[in-house]
């Protein structure tokens, strides 16, 4: 079996654990049951399991969940979203708070938390328990930066990128640097996956904002979406730096109207440079992100991290 089928097969591993243990409640039975019916990419706990691939047979069970927990803290955080954004489609199927409300958003979005946090004691190492404790503390600092950030037409770059590594690139990163820490890599591997990750998660966002600004309807979510909640990202950015005054008139006025013309206003930030802008900025992160997979000394490791880096640069969806 090769690496990509022992992979698929861990995989299969992780989502059977997932849904494991789940309180018999009927209403938390439900909820949960409605967030892990669609299986979603799972590329956080791909890039976990890459990771602690050193040797597959070593803490072979401990893998798998850390790989879940992984999965469980990400889906934690989009439940929590949906809630905040009132978002009313999630990977293409109707939100929680959607179908049920806030309320139970919240609290199932906790009650995976939790599961996560009692797998880590499972687990029973405290380097891992520390850095995912402070990855989701960072995950919590930037989607409160992200609320102030709305409607702020000042926003600068850096306070972009910094959104897009809390929010998404510190998942990424602690995936990688915990299965690494799993797998008792040396601190050379640990650094250069770890920085390979962060690339590759901030790259995913800067390609999600992209995405929202695209007319593709295959991406599980509403088009404009973060146009229509007011939200500032590097097309919209990009495109009213370089917008004359009245230019930036129609674009502010653009910002959290739900009835804004869509497709007028993606002409105009095409017009002015917002989308080529964005591409540019995506493929800074992917050529860093593969100058860190060419530092792993692991051929197999490299080659999978190369590849899963092409994925979320090339991704459509």
């Amino acid at each position: 079996m090769n690496s990509m089928q022992m992979l698929k097969k861990e995989i299969n591993l992780v989502e059977k654990m997932i849904r494991k243990d789940v309180a018999t409640e009927a209403t938390v039975k439900n909820l949960y049951e409605h967030i892990f019916k669609s299986n979603g990419k799972k590329i956080r706990s791909r890039l976990n399991l890459i990771s602690s691939s050193l040797d597959r047979n070593k803490n072979k069970i401990h893998r798998i969940r850390l790989a879940a927990i992984i999965e469980l803290l990400h889906t934690a955080t989009l439940v929590h979203d949906d809630v905040v954004d009132d978002s009313s489609i999630r990977r293409g199927n109707r939100s929680v708070n959607n179908i049920w409300s806030n309320a139970h958003g919240v609290l199932i979005g906790d009650y995976i938390y939790s599961k996560a946090f009692m797998y880590m004691v499972d687990i029973g190492n405290q380097q891992i328990l520390q850095e995912l404790s402070n990855a989701t503390n960072d995950i919590s600092q930037g989607e409160l930066i992200q609320l102030d950030a709305i409607n702020n037409k000042e926003i600068t770059l850096n306070k972009l990128k910094k959104i897009s590594y809390f929010k998404t690139g510190r998942l990424f990163e602690a995936s990688a640097k915990t299965g690494a820490i799993l797998a008792g890599a040396n601190k050379k591997y640990i650094e250069n996956i770890s920085k390979c990750a962060k690339n590759i998660g901030i790259l995913f966002q800067i390609k999600d904002d992209l995405l929202d600004y695209s007319a593709n309807l295959q991406t599980g979510k509403p088009q404009f979406q973060d146009l229509k909640e007011g939200k500032i990202t590097y097309p919209f950015f990009y495109a009213y730096k370089n917008a004359n005054n009245k230019q930036k008139e129609i674009l502010i006025n653009s910002l959290g109207n739900k009835k804004v013309q869509t497709l007028k206003i993606l002409e105009l930030i095409e017009k002015l440079n917002g989308i080529k802008k964005t591409e540019e900025l995506a493929k800074q992160f992917y050529k860093n992100a593969i100058i860190f997979a060419k530092e792993i000394h692991n051929i197999e490791v490299q080659k999978e991290m190369i590849e899963l880096t092409n994925t979320a640069f090339n991704r459509e969806k």
